[in-house]
This record gives C-alpha cells, sequence and structure tokens, in this order.
C-alpha cells in the first residue's frame, strides 16, 4: 500500500467510526454554485437548469481496477471521480455533481480513505463539479461507487447511435498511455512516470464533450475499453461501419520508447488500451471538427470497425469477465 511509512500505529477506519470519518472528508470543503444541498442530510440538492439530469454511475474494485501497491489513495479518487465524469463528458454535458459510495475492511487506515477522498475532491474540482453526498460501509476489500450527475445546457445529448455514413471520426486526449503505464507497473517498473502517470489517474479532456456537441457531434463515446473496442459500440448503435486509418492515429514517441523497453507494440496500446478515458465523436463536416480533436477516420454503410479497412487481429479492447 502507497502511504507514508511510521512506526506509530495508525488510525484504522473502525476507531474513527461511520460517521467521523464522513465528518473528517467533507469539513471544510467548497462546493460550487450547482450544489443547493450538500453533505449531511438525508440527500443532496443539485441544480438542474436544463431541466433534464444526465447521470452514471461507475464501480471500481481493489484488484481489479486499482492496486494499493502501484498507486497512492489521491491517484485511485481521482481515477474514481475521472472514469464517471468522462461519461458526463460523452454526453455533452457538463458534470454538476458526485456521489460517492466507500467500502473498506474495517482494519483500513483512515488515512488512506481521507487520501482517496482527498484525491476525489481535487479531481471534481478540475471538472467544476462537487462532492454532494455519498456512504461509507464495511466490506473485505476497497470498493469505490461513483454515481456523477450532469446538465445539457439546452443541448441534445450525444448519444452513440447518431453516426452516419460519410461522418469522420475524430479523438480528444490522450490514447494508449494508461495500457502502456499498466504495462510499465506491470514489469514491476515505477517510470517514466509520465506514463506510469497515466494508469494511476487519467486526465480526461472534460470540456471537450461540450465543445463537440456544440459543434455538430453526431455520436460521442467515452473511451474506457480501448479504441476499437469502444468505436464498435458506436457503429452497433448508429448501424455503420467504421474505419480507422492507422497513418491518421498519433503515437507518442514517448510510447515507442517505452514499448521498445518492454518488447511490446505502441501503436497496439493506442488502438486497444483502456482506461484513457478520451472521447471520441463523429462529425458531418470535417471543418466543424473542434480545435483540439484529431479525425482518424471515416463511417460507412455496413458493420463493425476495421482497421485500415481491414479486420484487426487482436483482441480489441478490454471486456469483464474474459
Amino acid at each position: 500500500m502507497v502511504v507514508p511509512e511510521s512506526d506509530e500505529p495508525r488510525e484504522t477506519v473502525g476507531d474513527v467510526g461511520e460517521f467521523g470519518l464522513i465528518r473528517r472528508v467533507t469539513a471544510g470543503r467548497r462546493q460550487p454554485a450547482t450544489t443547493l444541498l450538500g453533505p449531511g442530510d438525508d440527500a443532496a440538492v443539485v441544480a438542474a437548469p436544463d431541466g433534464r439530469v444526465v447521470t452514471t454511475t461507475d464501480v471500481l474494485v481493489e484488484g481489479v481496477h486499482f492496486r494499493m501497491d502501484w498507486s497512492t489513495p489521491e491517484h485511485v479518487g481521482r481515477k474514481a471521480i475521472a472514469v464517471n465524469v468522462s461519461d458526463i463528458a460523452a454526453m455533452g454535458a457538463v458534470p454538476t455533481g458526485l456521489l460517492v459510495g466507500v467500502a473498506c475492511p474495517r482494519t483500513t487506515p483512515a488515512e488512506v480513505i481521507e487520501g482517496m477522498v482527498s484525491g476525489m475532491w481535487q479531481e471534481a474540482a478540475r471538472a467544476g463539479a462537487g462532492i454532494v453526498g455519498g456512504d461509507v460501509v464495511a466490506a473485505e476489500q476497497i470498493v469505490i461507487s461513483v454515481t456523477a450527475l450532469g446538465d445539457l445546457e439546452g443541448r441534445a445529448p450525444i448519444t452513440r447511435g447518431g453516426a452516419l455514413p460519410g461522418d469522420v471520426v475524430a479523438v480528444c486526449g490522450r490514447l494508449g498511455w494508461s495500457a502502456a503505464g499498466l504495462a510499465v507497473l506491470g514489469r514491476g517498473f515505477r517510470s517514466p512516470v509520465s506514463v506510469v502517470g497515466a494508469y494511476r489517474s487519467p486526465e480526461p479532456p472534460y470540456p471537450a464533450g461540450p465543445q463537440a456537441a456544440q459543434a455538430g457531434a453526431t455520436s460521442m463515446i467515452d473511451l474506457s475499453d480501448g479504441l476499437l473496442a469502444d468505436l464498435a459500440h458506436v457503429a452497433t448503435a448508429s448501424s455503420v461501419a467504421i474505419d480507422v486509418q492507422t497513418s491518421q492515429v498519433l503515437v507518442h514517441q514517448r510510447l515507442v520508447e517505452v514499448a521498445s523497453a518492454l518488447g511490446a507494440d505502441a501503436r497496439h496500446w493506442v488502438l486497444t488500451g483502456g482506461e484513457d478515458h478520451a472521447l471520441a465523436a463523429t462529425f458531418s463536416d470535417p471543418a466543424a471538427v473542434p480545435q483540439g480533436w484529431a479525425v482518424i477516420g471515416t463511417v460507412r454503410r455496413g458493420g463493425g470497425v476495421t482497421v485500415d479497412g481491414r479486420e484487426y487481429e487482436k483482441p480489441p479492447g478490454w471486456q469483464h469477465w474474459r
């Protein structure tokens, strides 16, 4: 567990107690204007100026989505918020509030949970949202559940089902970095820090979602399971075919260097690596693709996802229970 070493016995969550822990992680925190009533009551009240609420939930399980010997508590907390808010952005919405549930063993050091929640508040602030409530319970391992709320600001939601033949496919955010970081950690290394850090706490481009919606995106998705795997969801929902052109997909030199050192394929990381939480969207007018987005492919009639006109021969991304 990546926490400061000390000879002093550490206070556990069992020592602090449920309500003591809640007071510690909520006291003195600033809330955005969208929080009308924050933590402390039976439920929170969050403004919904648009009249509609976009909502999503993700669950992170220790040993599956994070390892405490690979990440600090702050990293884990930031990641828990990022994976949820990126889904809000993928609908073209802005985040307004977050509900956090944490389950952990009684013997968990209180500083670990406090560190996680501190990281959550940091990432929530970066996204412009507040943590408005949640729950803490006992469990045999650490499990984090986050529900994110968002506002469409009067726009229609951008779903996976709107891509049209003739559209271009564009992405915003880093691709392959988290997969590279996971590969590095899996070999027992802790550097390069920039690559390992991308796995520990991804940095989704939150403003890019509403930006794409305003620019006329026809479909959009958060890239959590890998570029090809997630584009397959768009292709299925839209009843279209998508072709990715590798000549247009950026493979950062840092990833090339890491892949060379590990005997891996950097391009495979970029095409299939999950947990970067970049965004992919389709646009009918190539000239409308916003600054910061890169065109990487096209939408055609048919079905499925191809790479340079051919089926990709390796697994296209992450799937649970496989």
